[in-house]
C-alpha cells in the first residue's frame, strides 16, 4: 500500500511539472481569454513590459533600437506586438508538437545575438503570466499549468 502511496505521489508531481495534454489545453484557453482583441492586446503589452522592465530594469537596454526607453512609443508598441504574436503562435502550436519545435527553433536564431540572459527570460515569463493572472483572475488562472508550458516555451527559443 505504501508503493502504491509513493507511486501516485510520484505520478502526480511528475504530471504537475510537464506540458502535458490538459495543461496545453488550459494554457491555450487562458491565453486566448487574456490576450483578447485589438486594443486589449495593446493593452495586456503594456503590462507585460511595465512589469519585465520594473522586474529587470537591465533589460531595457536590449530594447534600445525599438524604443525601449518608452513603451507608450508607436515603436515599442509595434515591437510588443511583434513578441506577443510570436508567443501567441507558439502557444497555438502547443498541441503540434513538431511545427512548435520548427517555430521555437526559428525564434532561436533570431534571439542568438540579442544576448537574452535566462534572468531577463524569467522577468518576461513571470510578467506574462501576471498578465494573465490579473485578466482571468487568481481563482481561475493555473499557474501549475502555465509555468511547464510557458517554460517550454522560453527554453525553445533560448535554443535549450
Amino acid at each position: 500500500m505504501k508503493v502504491l502511496l509513493v507511486f501516485a505521489a510520484l505520478v502526480a508531481i511528475t504530471v504537475a511539472n510537464t506540458c502535458g495534454p490538459l495543461q496545453r489545453l488550459k494554457v491555450k484557453r487562458q491565453w486566448a481569454e487574456s490576450y483578447g482583441h485589438g486594443n486589449e492586446r495593446l493593452e495586456f503589452g503594456i503590462f507585460v513590459w511595465q512589469h519585465t522592465f520594473h522586474h529587470s530594469r537591465e533589460a531595457r537596454s536590449l530594447f534600445s533600437k525599438v524604443r525601449g526607453d518608452n513603451i507608450h512609443s508607436n515603436v515599442f508598441k509595434a515591437h510588443a506586438q511583434r513578441v506577443l504574436s510570436s508567443l501567441d503562435l507558439c502557444i497555438a502550436l502547443l498541441d503540434d508538437e513538431d511545427t512548435l519545435k520548427a517555430a521555437l527553433s526559428h525564434l532561436a536564431e533570431q534571439h542568438k545575438e540579442r544576448n537574452v540572459t535566462p534572468t531577463y527570460w524569467n522577468a518576461f515569463t513571470h510578467s506574462v503570466l501576471r498578465a494573465i493572472e490579473n485578466k482571468v483572475g487568481d481563482l481561475i488562472f493555473d499557474e501549475d499549468s502555465w509555468k511547464p508550458c510557458i517554460n517550454e516555451i522560453a527554453m525553445g527559443i533560448q535554443g535549450q
